[in-house]
Formats: C-alpha cells, structure tokens, sequence
C-alpha cells in the first residue's frame, strides 16, 4: 500500500513529536517533513510535495490561513487540515476559505486525527466532531463567508502590526521598505475603515490572522 506522505507544521516542537508518533503508527502513513512558522510551510510543501499537511492555525510572523492559503493556490492537490485550539467561526471559516480540507481541535484525540487524515485523503471534508457540523453545511452553502477583502500581502502586514512589530520591523520580515510598509497600512486602515493599533489588532484576532495567546 502506497504511503500518505505527511508534513507537520506547529511553533511547538512538543506538539510536532506527539503528533508524530500518533501518524507513524500507522503502516500507511509517513512524516516526510516538518516546519515551525507559516512561510517555512510554504517553502518545505514546495520542495517535499506532501499528501496531507497538518497545520497550525495560530503562529506569530505568518499564521496557519495566510501559508495555507498561498499552499493551496500553489499546490491545490495538497489536502491541509488546519489545527487549533480555537472553535470559533472566524478561525474556521478562515481555514475552509484558505482552501483547508479538514478542522481539526488541538484537544482531540488521537483516533480523529488519523479519521481526519483518512477523510481528507478521500476528498471529503472532516471538521473536528466537538464542532457543530452544520458548519460544514452553511460554508457549502457560502453562507456568512463574505469579508472586506484585504490583499494577502495585506494580511501579512496586519498580523505583524497586530503582534506589535514596528513598520521598519516588519519591512526586514517581508523584504520590503519602511515607506511601502505604511503605504500597505494606510491602504488597510481605508479598506477596513479602522484607524488605531487596538482597532487594528481587534480586527486581526476576529478574522483569524492573530491570536493573544500566541
């Protein structure tokens, strides 16, 4: 039987080997890779070509939706289940537009995840069975999925502004000046119609792109 070839991408390494163990139980199913942050995701997905990959939701520098997004664009054969503590609508729905095929909870056990695994591998969506399911019909449906559209590069430098990175910080983080970052912050305060720091990260953390306790 041909192996499901599997990357794993969270910030916390302890949570990478628990994961790890629980997958490579299984005769038929392989860590071929591992990543710590969102743009090493995009990067490894590049080169190792995966199956499956198991993504943190809520990661500082480039959160799980932001990488899963630019994967799925670039590699839409790769089915990704997003991995979180949270069960919100945002973070969730946030995953499914990102192109996610699965939902999993950071609390569930070991069973589901290689279920979830095991469902996305036959092109069917797995959201985690402490959510309610009827999500999965609304989303279907495109119900309550339209949002002010923000550029990715947009959301990029949201989140880093909500995580309190200076413009001169965050332009070493994405390769661009100072001045092109508060021309992608001006155009995002006009998009969304916000104007302060607290307004902005507020914004961030309801549409899944940031989260507090990170």
């Amino acid at each position: 039987m041909k192996k499901i070839k599997i990357i794993l991408v969270d910030d916390h390494k302890l949570l990478r080997d628990g994961l790890k163990n629980i997958i490579e139980q299984r005769s038929n199913m392989h860590i071929i890779g591992e990543a710590s942050d969102g743009r090493e995701a995009i990067k490894i997905c590049s080169k190792l070509r995966p199956n499956v990959l198991v993504i943190d939701v809520a990661m500082p520098g480039l959160n799980g939706i932001e990488a899963a997004r630019q994967i799925h664009k670039n590699h839409p054969e790769i089915k990704i289940i997003g991995l979180s503590m949270h069960s919100t609508k945002q973070f969730i729905q946030g995953m499914f537009r990102a192109g996610a095929f699965g939902y999993l909870l950071k609390d569930g056990d070991a069973d589901e995840l290689i279920t979830a695994i095991t469902t996305v591998m036959l092109n069917k969506r797995y959201l985690s069975k402490d959510i309610n399911q009827e999500f999965l019909t609304l989303l279907r449906k495109g119900e309550n999925l339209e949002e002010k559209e923000l550029s990715p590069r947009e959301k990029e430098v949201l989140q880093l502004i909500a995580e309190g990175n200076s413009s001169k910080k965050i332009g070493d983080i994405l390769f661009l000046s100072p001045k092109t970052v508060d021309v992608h912050r001006n155009n995002i305060m006009k998009k969304i119609d916000l104007y302060s720091i607290p307004e902005l990260t507020k914004y961030a953390i309801q549409k899944g792109l940031t989260t507090l306790d990170i």
